[in-house]
């Protein structure tokens, strides 16, 4: 059962508030669909984003779905980043959490255009829990 939480107070003005966690939403359209559709390529690509990002690499899962696609995690040492494609529509969504302000998640998403040559993206980014400093 889904529980909703207390509503949120406002915080007083001499609180400073912090996010812990960065999320980027990110949305890629008209991609090759060759490429999402190769199980070896996408997990390559999401594990040079991670590097080019800066981010320290724990371990990857990948699966191929049948007749098409792709889900896949690469866990970092910093958070996440996960990918589903639908090779079918040339559109793969992508995820990148992190923790700390030190990875460079832009390049990240660079290399993705590139790799899987979309020719458009659209990008959402999400902070999560706020504390307070």
């Amino acid at each position: 059962m889904l529980r909703k939480s207390a509503p949120a107070s406002r915080p007083q003005e001499n609180m400073k508030l912090s996010a812990i966690g960065h999320h980027w939403l990110i949305e890629l359209y008209d991609c090759d669909a060759d490429l999402l559709e190769t199980t070896d390529f996408v997990e390559n690509a999401l594990l040079e984003a991670a590097l080019a990002m800066g981010a320290t690499i724990v371990q990857s899962n990948f699966h191929q779905f049948t007749p098409v696609g792709v889900s896949g995690v690469v866990i970092i040492q910093e958070s996440h980043l996960t990918i589903h494609t639908w090779p079918e529509h040339g559109y793969a969504a992508v995820d990148i959490f992190t923790c700390g302000k030190s990875l460079q998640p832009e390049l990240g998403l660079q290399l993705f255009q590139e790799r899987l040559h979309a020719k458009r993206t659209e990008m959402q980014y999400i902070q999560r829990g706020i504390v307070n400093k």
